[in-house]
């Protein structure tokens, strides 16, 4: 009888093991308590405990904190017109529209740019390429990536309640104002975050905090893994295209002219 109580606890024991084994490494996945602190300056004190709560909830549908953290190169082209190869570690951007070019670092604004081939050598003219430039990536870089930013600096996070999307799903809204930061602080916009999922599936924007009724609304949809979080490619009637995220590319790609097919490393990772 002792021997098989023995050997019987012995195997509920193996299995408790087996299964906090399997807890502790996360089974592949990201565990459920990831810590996704607030960047400076976010306004926590003024902020929904609810909406912060959705934004964390958000953060681990999109793949975790560390997920997006350790995503250090990303590329993809605004609607199809503007490409943005972004080393999110460094600052450095490598940025074309048409027949300009630009390789500069956000974090300084400093940088070079040609246009038709031909380096600008002009002050003036640089500093106001790197101005337009850096103003088109806060642009573009929200409407790509907008969900990973929820508790960014500036921001004051309030929880609205329930509604249903366009496409008539339910969802949680959180409305988002700003305080000093961006080149449109006055902005609000309305955030629809899918009760099954936890994915955006629709914005609303406002131009004017004060406003009644949104500029637009679009959808977040055709969410994919890229590397090891989600990016969503699709706003309705306009796409983001040549969407990729790197462990690594040359040097060469944000300190030479020379043309590069950075498409070319996303299949070679693959």
């Amino acid at each position: 009888m002792n021997m098989l109580i023995s050997r019987t606890s012995k195997r509920m024991m193996a299995v408790v093991v087996i299964i906090f084994l399997s807890h502790l490494s996360g089974c592949g996945t990201q565990p459920h308590n990831e810590a996704n602190p607030p960047a400076p300056g976010f306004n926590l004190a003024n902020s929904d405990a609810r909406a912060i709560a959705i934004a964390d909830e958000v953060m681990q549908a999109l793949g975790g904190r560390r997920a997006w953290d350790k995503s250090r190169y990303i590329t993809w082209r605004f609607f199809g017109r503007r490409q943005h190869i972004w080393d999110k570690w460094s600052g450095d951007l490598r940025y074309t529209y048409r027949n300009l070019l630009v390789l500069m670092n956000l974090n300084t604004n400093e940088g070079r740019a040609w246009l038709a081939g031909r380096e600008v050598t002009s002050p003036d003219s640089l500093r106001e390429i790197l101005k337009k430039t850096h103003s088109a990536w806060i642009n573009d870089s929200y409407w790509m990536f907008m969900p990973y930013k929820l508790k960014d600096s500036g921001v004051t996070l309030r929880y609205l309640g329930t509604d249903t999307t366009a496409a008539g799903e339910a969802a949680d809204v959180l409305e988002l104002t700003f305080s000093e930061v961006g080149d449109t602080p006055d902005n609000k916009y309305h955030v629809y975050v899918s009760t099954r999922g936890r994915l955006v599936k629709q914005w609303d924007f406002y131009l004017k905090r004060s406003d009644e009724k949104p500029r637009f609304s679009t959808p977040w949809k055709n969410w994919r893994r890229y590397g090891d979080i989600l990016l969503s490619d699709d706003r309705g009637e306009r796409r983001h295209s040549d969407i990729a995220v790197f462990d690594t590319l040359p040097e060469a790609v944000f300190r030479s002219p020379t043309p590069v097919d950075v498409m070319i490393h996303a299949r070679q990772e693959k």
